[in-house]
Formats: C-alpha cells, structure tokens, sequence
C-alpha cells in the first residue's frame, strides 16, 4: 500500500460526513492544507487549541481533524499577534493541514450522535430529529423489449436506480405498446401513417430529483424512439436515517442514579463531571442524546417520549421550565443529565479515527491515526459545595 493525498483524506471525510448537511451558520471543510500534499498521520481532536497543535507537531501528524471549527466567526486578520492566527501559522510552518467536521458529523450515520448513543449502550437508536430523506423521481420509461438493458445502463450511469448500498436498480415488465408516426415523423421502427404494435418493456428506476435533468438527458441519448414515451414522478418524502441526536433504548431499564453512572464511566472525566435533574431511584429505559449544547431540542425530547436526556451545557432557565413542565404534564420526565461538551463528543473521534483508516485501506492506501487525549475542556477544577 502507498499513501493518501490530503485530496484523498478530504474525500473520505466528506464522503462520511457531508459538507451540505451541516447548519447554514456552520464552517467546516478544510481550514488549510495544500490537497497534493501527502498525509501519512492523521489527528483526531474535538477542539483546534493549542495544546492540540503540540501534539500534532510533537507526533508528526501532516493533518489535524477537529470537530469544532477554528473560524466559526468570521475574522479579518490571520496575523500571528491574535491566538488564531498564531495557531494557524504554526500549523502552516510545520506542514500540518487543519479540517473540521462539526454539525455534519453531528448528524451523520456514525457521527458524533451515534458514538454518543454506542457508548451509553443504547440500542435501536433513530434520529432524534430527522433529516428529511433526499427528494426522488420514479423515471418510467417504455422502450422495446430489447433495448431495455442498453436503457438501464444509461439510466444508472446517469445516477438513477441506487437505493441504499445497491446500485442500478430497476423494475421491468413487458407489455404491447401501439403507436402511429404522424407526417414529418421520422420513426425508428414503422412508418408514417401506420399503427405499430410491438413488445415494449417499461422500465422503473428512483432518482434523486437533483439529478432530474442529467438522467432525462441520458434516457433521450439511450432511447431508440425519436419520441421517448416517459413519466417522472415526484415521490412522497419520509424522514432519513440521519439528523440531530439519536434516540434508543436500555437493554435492561435502571435507576436514574445508575444512569447517571453509566454516563460519567462511559464518557472522558472532566472537572464538571455529570449532574442529573429527577427522582434518583425513577427508572430509566428510553434514552434521547445529542451530543454538545442540546437545550434548544426539549420539544422534541418531549415529543419522543423518553425516560431521560442526556446532553451538555444546559442552562438554568431552561432546564428549570423543562423540569417544571415535566412535574406539571408527565410525571417528571424525561430526567435531565447534563456533561461537558467536550466529554459528550469524545467518543465521536475514536469512531472517526477507524472508518478514516477503513477508507484508506479499501483505496490501498495507508493512513495512519491516532486519538488526542489532551483533554480540552476549558475548565480545571471544582469544589464540591459543603454539605447543608
């Protein structure tokens, strides 16, 4: 096996988690790097600090993948005076590539929700709030019987008929098609002024409707009729398997206390460690997550009917309705439990790490990976209050 290009990587990452599903107020991609450069060490850290830099430059990487974005905000000077651009400058200098992956690894299959949801030990997880699945087209087409293939294979060049992990997936059935060529027709098969009767196969492919025009144009090009007889329908849209959170279950339900437990064993320690919010012997069995800041999400955590909710950074006025309102309408639930941002997105990077190496590999090439565990939680300490 050889090495990857910092192209090849850049694939790879988008190909996992794309740029598009992000949030419109998000910045991710790649901060700098030149895409020819090669890349034989590869990173992981949640936050593009300083103390990751070290250890990037320390081990060696040629790129460093964060999953929070360095310019979230924009900026107008890179100069080497502000921490950001001394922190890019020494990144440049030592030839190492910077590229986040934020909201778009949030939701993505295997993504930051996911990793969460792994580690807590949930099972049948879905998305907390989908994703709308991508729009698509039924192209149908009527071609003789045999053309039919030839039609296929333009159609599935085009893009058409790939449903999940198969591709060029048609449906095809054969049928009498009956025609008559008009004067100035100039028919592929028959005459002007002749009905024609033959065998026609119909052909059923799905699209994504982005695609609408490129496999219309192809069919028109692999089509023997100089008059393609054809529909596109408009399918009804379901929710995808992808989008913010996840939802799912314990194997065994438990005390809201051993959660807790559970959550603080499963995720990096941190000064904050975990706080919980409901009766400490409430049983727990439906679980919704999102990892990093999640109180924006309590109508949908509400609307998934769940024991508890584990996410970070909860507020004191939000969490205080949340906890009121779930005394008043559904007897105490869901729980809160509350961690670190930092802590609840770690799992993500080890996941990241492996499917990076997994894709190089299928490519034959050779990256190798490795995981911060420079823990980038900004706080340092607690003191616990004295007991009353």
């Amino acid at each position: 096996m050889s090495g990857a290009r910092l192209a090849d990587v850049v694939g790879w990452l988008e190909r996992r988690y794309p740029p598009a599903t992000a949030e419109q107020w998000d910045a991710v991609g790649l901060v700098v790097g030149e895409p020819a450069d090669a890349v034989r060490r590869v990173l992981f850290a949640v936050d593009p600090v300083a103390e990751v830099a070290d250890e990037a430059l320390e081990w060696g990487a040629d790129l460093v993948v964060t999953h929070h974005p360095l310019l979230l905000r924009p900026v107008h000077s890179m100069a080497a005076t502000t921490f950001k651009g001394a922190l890019l400058h020494r990144l440049v200098r030592g030839g190492v590539g910077l590229y986040a992956a934020h909201t778009n690894a949030d939701a993505a299959t295997g993504g930051v929700a996911d990793a969460l949801a792994d580690v807590l030990g949930l099972v049948d997880t879905e998305p907390l709030v989908p994703v709308p699945a991508e729009p698509l087209d039924k192209h149908v087409v009527f071609v003789p019987v045999d053309a039919s293939e030839v039609l296929v294979d333009a159609l599935a060049a085009a893009g058409a008929g790939a449903i999940g992990a198969y591709t060029r997936c048609a449906w095809v059935t054969t049928g009498e098609g009956t025609f008559t060529p008009g004067p100035g027709a100039r028919p592929a098969i028959g005459s002007v002024g002749q009905t024609e009767r033959l065998d026609e196969a119909r052909v059923e492919m799905v699209a994504p409707r982005r695609l609408r025009g490129a496999v219309v144009a192809a069919m028109r090009a692999a089509h023997p009729y100089e008059e393609p007889s054809f529909d596109v329908l408009e399918l009804a849209s379901w929710p995808g398997a992808t989008g913010t959170g996840r939802v799912g279950r314990l194997a065994e339900p438990e005390p809201l206390t051993a959660f807790a437990r559970r959550v603080a064993e499963a995720l990096p320690a941190t000064p904050q460690g975990i706080r919980y919010a409901g009766d400490p012997g409430g049983l727990v069995t439906r679980v919704a997550v999102v990892g990093g800041s999640g109180d924006s999400l309590f109508d949908a955590v509400r609307a998934a009917a769940v024991d508890a909710y584990v996410t970070s950074d909860l507020r004191h006025h939000p969490a205080l309705e949340q906890r009121e309102r779930a005394a008043h309408e559904a007897g105490g639930r869901p729980y809160l439990v509350d961690t670190a941002h930092f802590a609840s997105e770690w799992p993500w990077l080890a996941r990241a790490a492996r499917t990076l190496e997994a894709d190089a590999a299928a490519a034959g090439l050779t990256v190798e990976t490795r995981v911060s565990t420079r823990r980038t939680d900004p706080w340092t300490g607690h003191v616990p209050s004295p007991q009353a």
